[in-house]
């Protein structure tokens, strides 16, 4: 009881946030909650820095919130969405993903970066942003400012995107298809997906979405894959085998949740109406941990991080923009 109350006021404020973040999202359509969110932590801890009484509370909004979040986030995806996409799609999508992701953590350690900060970065580009890096912090040995630089390159570099491929695609003359194709198989963030797509037509949009969805189910084994990679890292730590060790498990719990959720999609078990409240209540709490995780981002020691990162995160956006514009073309 003593902990529950020491956690209310974070908790308020991050919900508050949240609150406030859809409430933006409802009248300046282009701006997505997570974004505002995210830019709203920021805000709040550049200008007044977080108060002691609010780290409980932030503690569990961006772990215990983010979590439950990402397993409402299974409910969006149906695989029968996803298997209806075709194998081309698939496959793009494959692509996307995987190289993405093991390019970018393999450049992040060309370029001087921890083997932790390459794979929060290489998660969030890859799959689906600030909700991919949050999860991979969990099965990472990662700090709070590798995951602060991380969301924040996810930000600076997904809102870039919104604009530029949309102007992009008109230059190139892309039909709405692939267009769609494209945004869905590059672009960060799901609610970026829906800001960039919508800015070319309502065809692009059903197709970009059902894309972006397609690699956020690539969440689940990407997870699963990191989990392993951290057990193997805790048993070869000196004096492993004479010391009891808290090993992550071989699959997260909520990853578990979240390929649950899917399947209930999948499978009709949710009706529409509850998809719809359902869907709100994870776009609360994943803003909810954005604002959480955005208190953890102080600029001005991102300022000092260097360049380093920035080209990461520039080369990892070129990528993924290539790899999609590429499939995108050869599709459509």
């Amino acid at each position: 009881m003593t902990s529950f109350r020491a956690a209310i006021p974070g908790l308020a404020a991050c919900l508050a946030a949240a609150v406030a973040s859809v409430a933006v999202s409802r009248v300046v359509p282009l701006a997505s909650p997570l974004l505002v969110a995210i830019l709203a932590g920021v805000a709040w801890r550049t200008a007044r820095a977080t108060t002691a009484s609010w780290a409980p509370g932030v503690g569990v909004a961006g772990r215990q919130l983010l979590r439950a979040g990402i397993v409402l986030l299974g409910l969006q995806v149906s695989l029968v969405t996803v298997v209806g996409l075709g194998p081309a799609t698939l496959t793009l999508v494959a692509a996307a993903v995987g190289v993405t992701f093991a390019t970018t953590a393999w450049l992040g350690r060309r370029l001087g970066l921890g083997a932790e900060q390459s794979l929060l970065v290489a998660a969030g580009f890859s799959i689906c942003g600030a909700a991919a890096v949050a999860a991979a912090e969990g099965v990472t040995d990662s700090d709070e400012e590798e995951v602060a630089t991380a969301v924040a390159l996810v930000v600076v570099f997904g809102t870039g995107m919104i604009v530029a491929l949309p102007l992009l695609a008109t230059v190139l003359g892309l039909t709405p298809t692939a267009a769609g194709l494209w945004i869905g198989a590059s672009t960060h963030e799901v609610a970026q997906v829906v800001a960039a797509a919508g800015l070319v037509g309502a065809e692009s949009l059903g197709v970009a979405v059902t894309v972006k969805l397609a690699r956020v189910a690539l969440l689940a084994p990407v997870m699963g894959v990191l989990a392993g990679r951290e057990r193997r890292r805790l048993r070869a730590l000196p004096g492993a085998g004479a010391r009891d060790l808290r090993l992550p498990p071989v699959v997260p719990l909520f990853v578990v949740g979240f390929l649950a959720a899917m399947a209930a999609r999948t499978v009709g078990l949710v009706p529409e109406s509850a998809l719809t409240v359902l869907g709100q209540v994870q776009q609360l709490l994943l803003a909810a941990a954005m604002f959480a995780l955005g208190l953890g981002v102080d600029l001005r020691a991102l300022a000092t991080v260097g360049r380093r990162p920035l080209l990461l995160g520039a080369a990892a956006t070129l990528l993924i923009g290539s790899i999609g514009l590429a499939g995108a073309v050869a599709i459509a």
